[in-house]
């Protein structure tokens, strides 16, 4: 939470699997992620170490992130990170995985760490209402190509979205953030 706090990150959703981790966030600033992100590596990598008596890293590389299109994706992320124990076994419940915060989004648990999200607020007047339509939102999984598209968009650290939100990024950003067209391009040559 410090981290959140010092690089004013909002967290609004998030995983603690034994392989890794998800957090769905906004930052407030451009580089609050990034800065969020080296900063736990650095506190906790070393204080990991030295309990556990050994060295080196704990990930396998850097972290990799996904802009999305709110209105679109937003509550599909909230539901594919807080199902993520379901999907791995570990519970067939994620009110019953203690390591996420769908206790906090669809119980209703207190929690400083966790912002509630526009869009999240938007699921109801008051916080019955919202954590009624929320666990709602829980009774079918992410599967098929909604589970492929936000797994192709995050692990390639590319945008999730429309064609139209993509292509507005892009220029906006004058970043790629849509996969290319695979294979060399193409060479014309003069006559």
């Amino acid at each position: 939470m410090e981290y959140s706090l010092k690089f004013k990150v909002d967290v609004h959703a998030w995983v603690l699997m034994t392989n890794h981790v998800h957090i769905l966030c906004t930052p407030r600033f451009s580089n609050g992620v990034s800065l969020m992100m080296q900063s736990l590596g650095r506190r906790y990598v070393p204080y990991f170490n030295k309990k556990y008596n050994r060295s080196g890293t704990l990930w396998e590389g850097r972290y990799k992130t996904c802009l999305i299109q709110e209105e679109k994706y937003l509550m599909e992320l909230y539901r594919y990170i807080e199902l993520n124990p379901v999907r791995a076994k570990i519970t067939n419940d994620p009110a019953n995985y203690l390591w996420s915060s769908y206790q906090i989004n669809g119980l209703g648990k207190v929690s400083k760490l966790c912002s509630p999200h526009p869009l999240y607020l938007r699921l109801g007047d008051n916080k019955f209402d919202r954590l009624k339509a929320y666990r709602e939102i829980f009774r079918s999984h992410v599967d098929g190509p909604l589970l492929h598209d936000i797994r192709e968009a995050l692990n390639k650290s590319m945008a999730l979205g429309s064609e139209r939100f993509k292509l507005e990024v892009e220029t906006l950003t004058g970043r790629r953030v849509m996969e290319g067209k695979r294979g060399r391009p193409i060479k014309i040559h003069p006559n």
